[in-house]
C-alpha cells in the first residue's frame, strides 16, 4: 500500500501517540522533498514535504490516513575532526563558507567524507578521521525554505 501523503507531524503531535513503524534515511534521502521507501511494517510509502526542509533524525511523518513513521538517521560514510573549540570554530567557519552540511557536537564536528575537504582540514593542521555514522546536520539559516519577497 502506497500512502500518497506524509507530513511533519507538529511538536505537540509527535509526542501525543506513538509511531507505529520506523524509516531509516540517509541525508540525502531526508533532504529531499519528495521520496518513496519501505517501512519497517514492510509498507510502500512515498512522502510529499515542503521544499527546503530536511527530515532530521527522530522526525515522525503523519500520513492521511493516520499512520506515523518515526525517521531515523541511517549510517553512512562521514569524516569527524576532534579538536578544541577554537581550531573547530576556524574549521566549521570554512565548512560553511563552502556550503556544505554540518554536524557540531561537543568537542567534534562532523560531515559527509570528501577527500578534497579532509585535505583542506587537515591543513589547518588537524586529525580526520572516518566513519560510519548517523549523519544529521543543522538546518541551517533557511531551514523551511528561502525567499525574497
Amino acid at each position: 500500500m502506497i500512502y500518497e501523503c506524509f507530513e511533519k507531524a507538529t511538536a505537540a503531535s509527535a509526542s501525543n501517540e506513538s509511531p507505529v513503524a520506523t524509516l531509516e534515511l540517509d541525508y540525502l534521502q531526508r533532504s529531499r522533498s519528495r521520496g518513496r521507501a519501505i517501512d519497517s511494517d514492510g509498507d510502500d510509502i512515498a512522502w510529499f514535504l515542503d521544499r527546503g526542509g530536511v527530515i532530521a533524525d527522530e522526525d515522525v511523518l503523519v500520513s492521511r490516513q493516520g499512520k506515523r513513521i518515526k525517521i531515523h538517521a541511517a549510517q553512512e560514510e562521514v569524516s569527524e575532526v576532534y579538536s578544541s573549540p577554537e581550531a573547530l570554530i576556524h574549521a566549521a567557519y570554512h565548512l560553511g563558507n563552502r556550503h556544505l552540511p554540518l554536524q557540531i557536537g561537543e568537542g567534534w564536528l562532523r560531515y559527509q567524507m570528501d577527500h578534497v575537504i579532509d585535505e583542506m582540514i587537515r591543513s589547518f593542521g588537524l586529525k580526520v578521521e572516518h566513519a560510519n555514522a548517523p549523519f544529521d546536520p543543522e538546518v541551517g539559516a533557511y531551514h523551511g525554505g528561502h525567499r525574497h519577497d
